[in-house]
């Protein structure tokens, strides 16, 4: 579960990275907020499963 939930987190910088894009783009400062609001939570998830795998190898 460990690979999907990486790649759960990876989803949701990649997602975020967009939606900031949109958000420069339209001149949306509430989408580039949400859009570096998901980046750092898919940072913050990334480096929980980082962890996991350290105490588990």
């Amino acid at each position: 579960m460990a690979k999907q939930d990486k790649a759960a987190n990876t989803a949701d910088k990649v997602k975020g990275k967009a939606k900031e894009a949109a958000g420069k783009t339209t001149g949306n400062e509430r989408l580039q907020a949400e859009g570096k609001s998901d980046q750092v939570k898919g940072d913050i998830k990334q480096t929980g499963e980082k962890a996991k795998d350290a105490l588990t190898d």
